[in-house]
């Protein structure tokens, strides 16, 4: 059961209980406790509305902002691979250059070993 229905189905409850509780606890007259009665279930049809259009405007502003989030998440994707991309294209060139100069570093590592061991 979801959030929203446990705690609307809590109120019920809750809301149930109390006008048992006041039924069974009240000393007015038969016709001011109806009108107590009709009063409380007007409150109550009031908060279930209100509850009910807060809970549809959470939805709405959950689905925009997940619609949103998949926009950004999108966005920053594609700027990744981008900056990934343009890193390659930086590096490319002296890719050659790199491999060369660390041959240079091993061949003269050999030597130096070949040397020692003299």
């Amino acid at each position: 059961m979801g959030k929203g229905k446990s705690i609307l189905l809590g109120i019920l409850v809750g809301g149930t209980i109390s006008a048992a509780a006041t039924l069974l606890s009240t000393p007015d007259s038969g016709r001011n406790l109806r009108n107590r009665v009709k009063e409380q279930g007007f409150e109550w049809k009031e908060l279930l509305d209100k509850l009910k259009d807060d809970s549809m405007q959470l939805k709405e502003q959950l689905t925009e902002t997940s619609k949103e989030g998949a926009v950004l998440i999108k966005e920053l994707t594609q700027e990744m691979k981008n900056s990934v991309e343009e890193w390659k294209k930086t590096i490319e060139p002296h890719q050659e250059n790199i491999h060369d100069y660390l041959e240079q570093i091993e061949s003269s590592l050999k030597d130096l070993e070949e040397k020692a061991k003299e």
